[in-house]
């Protein structure tokens, strides 16, 4: 069933078009990746399928009257006085609202007696609370909450308090839980560490809903994703695959379309050569051969398009001005707290010239303090850090605020830079994007993203031989992000990266290191690698071959081994007897009247009734382990 259907979709601002004449449809289960570079759009058609921004023009957008949407709130408003948890737990209205109906029931049973419609429509609420999920709704919450990296202590603490980063991430929270058939999801990895990104891939890649959802983090897109939707050029193109095999396609049409019209153009050319030959012939019949060759030279024509050349990105090259001493980075017993908590502790650390270091942890473990250290800006508790010779710094600072600055981009880089005329500046600054008029933009206008496309700027500018990056690629689109990799991937000189940003970590690191609560963990590669490293690690070793055995030991030992797989068969079975007689109780329990008509005591029997059956489950699962290995000392003997 299509959940969203557009057709000859348009959308102006002004003299400016977004996007004309798109067409698509969303089906259940797509899970849709939405892509282009910034200001493509992709915000604003997300909020015109969720009804809070008008289509253009006569096309045409409609939701299914049976979907129920939720889309990512980015300026939630919370009740006063909620926690954490409370605010979340309103995602689950539905099961609240049976609770509730359930406890007026049973007043009502109370009250007026247990007559037979309403113990019915007890029984009906109660089964539909249940085989919905209503037992679980609390602890799906609480563990939605913790996935998304809010510690125990947080869930109970006034959401009032939190940052703009964790609200945000509150109201994901809230709308995973929303029970919506189509979500909608305007960049959700924003404010996420590693560990919180890879539990939302596990969240999303089981969604048995649809979803849309904007992101330039590729290595979440390629986990989740099975559609991608790009707009591109006004127009919109769409693919099959997540994020990596749909740019595949997108490279293989392009160079098809390319070749297509490169041969057409051939052709024609080839055309008008037998045109032109046959004018120096000069005959009468040369005429006739003449006017029909020009004739289908016009047919082609008037279906040749040339392939649309894909939107220009930045590009910029880093150059080191100098060599540094071998040793650039060296920290020692390095400690920091800020009031009560101690953000780490006897840090050691040595970063060598031309390194390649990408720093990934925990929100609020310390990465960006530590560049903060390292960069003047704070001082430690204790230990020593030290920067070696000729080392001259340049500073990405993630979420740098914008300057209350009114002078227009040129006017500050003219400032900032003398050492370049005007026309050189503008040369640059129209590899980053700023052309025409956006040069004259007041510094305090910039969006996000063109702030952060400045702060690259003076990055190339400046020259410098060692890199500090805070989160460089947030703000940016996935054309400025594959940019920047080019540039460091060439980059002569030292790097350390704070970063979530896998793909870059993949691409440029070749050392990882992870701090946690227990310090910092290194390992020489990049992300695929350490992540390959993890794995086998945790993976169950396999066992040592036995030493060899006569063959009255083998028989004793299974002998022995028989004994046991028969009294574990004969345990589990027994163990199935008495589980399955509890149940038995309990069912009688819940259908006791005295019961029925208290809601708290039949909730709580029902809560008893739907674990006594999983155990029962995980009876008979133990039960048919031991009848298999039972049954397979009665094959070895037979």
């Amino acid at each position: 069933m299509s959940l969203i259907h557009a057709q000859e979709l348009e959308k102006s601002f002004g003299e400016r078009t977004l996007f004309s004449n798109i067409a698509f449809d969303v089906f259940e289960q797509d899970h849709v990746g939405l892509v282009g570079v910034n200001g493509c759009g992709k915000s604003t058609l997300m909020r015109m399928i969720a009804g809070l921004e008008p289509h253009d023009g006569r096309g045409q957008l409609s939701v299914s009257k049976n979907a129920t949407v939720a889309m990512l709130d980015q300026s939630p408003n919370w009740g006063n006085g909620q926690t954490l948890y409370e605010a979340v737990l309103e995602a689950s209205g539905k099961w609240m609202r049976a609770e509730r109906e359930l406890h007026e029931i049973a007043q009502k049973i109370e009250e007026q007696g247990a007559s037979e419609s309403l113990i019915r429509r007890q029984a009906d609420l109660q089964d539909r609370y249940t085989q919905d999920g209503g037992l679980t709704y609390r602890a799906r919450t609480r563990s939605t909450l913790l996935g998304l990296g809010f510690s125990e202590a947080q869930l109970d603490q006034p959401i009032s308090v939190m940052s703009g980063g964790q609200m945000r991430k509150a109201s994901l929270a809230k709308i995973l839980l929303s029970d919506a058939d189509l979500l909608l999801l305007d960049e959700p990895t924003n404010h996420l560490d590693i560990a919180s990104l890879e539990w939302l891939e596990t969240y999303l890649s089981a969604f048995r809903g649809a979803f849309v959802l904007i992101s330039h983090d590729r290595y979440f897109l390629d986990k989740v994703c099975n559609r991608i939707f790009e707009l591109e050029n006004g127009s919109m193109n769409q693919y099959s695959g997540n994020y990596s095999q749909s740019m595949e396609k997108k490279m293989d049409e392009r160079e098809f379309a390319m070749r297509k019209y490169q041969n057409t153009l051939r052709e024609i050319k080839r055309i008008e050569g037998i045109i032109e030959q046959q004018r120096r012939w000069n005959q009468a019949r040369n005429y006739v051969t003449i006017a029909s060759k020009e004739k289908q030279i016009e047919r082609i024509k008037s279906t040749l398009v040339k392939p649309e050349d894909a939107p220009q990105g930045i590009h910029f090259h880093l150059k080191a001005d100098a060599l540094t001493a071998n040793e650039v980075i060296v920290c020692k017993d390095l400690s920091k707290r800020f009031g009560d908590r101690e953000i780490f502790r006897s840090m050691n650390l040595m970063i060598r010239r031309d390194e390649k270091v990408c720093l990934l942890g925990a929100n609020g473990c310390g990465k960006t303090t530590l560049l903060k250290i390292l960069t003047n800006k704070i001082e430690p508790d204790s230990g020593s850090y030290k920067l070696g010779s000729n080392v001259h710094v340049g500073y990405y600072e993630q979420g740098s605020v914008r300057p209350n600055d009114p002078r227009t981009v040129l006017e500050a880089l003219n400032a900032m830079f003398p050492r370049y005329d005007t026309k050189q500046l503008r040369n640059m600054l129209g590899s980053f994007l700023f052309r025409g008029d956006d040069v004259f933009k007041q510094m305090s206008d910039l969006s996000g993203g063109e702030y952060a496309r400045i702060q690259l700027l003076k990055l190339m500018l400046n020259g410098s031989n060692v890199l500090f990056l805070d989160e460089p690629t947030n703000h940016l689109d996935i054309p400025s992000c594959e940019a920047l990799e080019g540039a460091l991937s060439d980059y002569g000189g030292t790097m350390l990266i704070v970063t979530h940003d896998r793909y870059l970590a993949n691409r440029i690191a070749d050392r990882i290191i992870i701090m946690d609560e227990d310090g910092m963990r290194e390992f020489e590669g990049d992300w695929d690698a350490y992540k390959e490293f993890l794995a086998e690690s945790t993976a169950p070793k396999e066992k040592e071959a036995p030493v060899a055995k006569n063959d009255y030991q083998l028989a004793k030992e299974r002998k022995s081994a028989l004994t046991k797989a028969k009294a574990a068969l004969r345990k589990a079975e027994e163990r199935i007897h008495a589980e399955e007689a509890k149940l038995k109780q309990l069912e009688e329990k819940a259908f006791d009247p005295q019961i029925a008509s208290d809601f708290e005591a039949a909730k709580a029997v029902y809560e008893a009734l739907d674990q006594q059956r999983q155990l029962v489950e995980i009876c008979y699962g133990e039960w048919e382990l031991a009848e298999a290995e039972f049954q397979q000392f009665n094959d070895e003997e037979e």
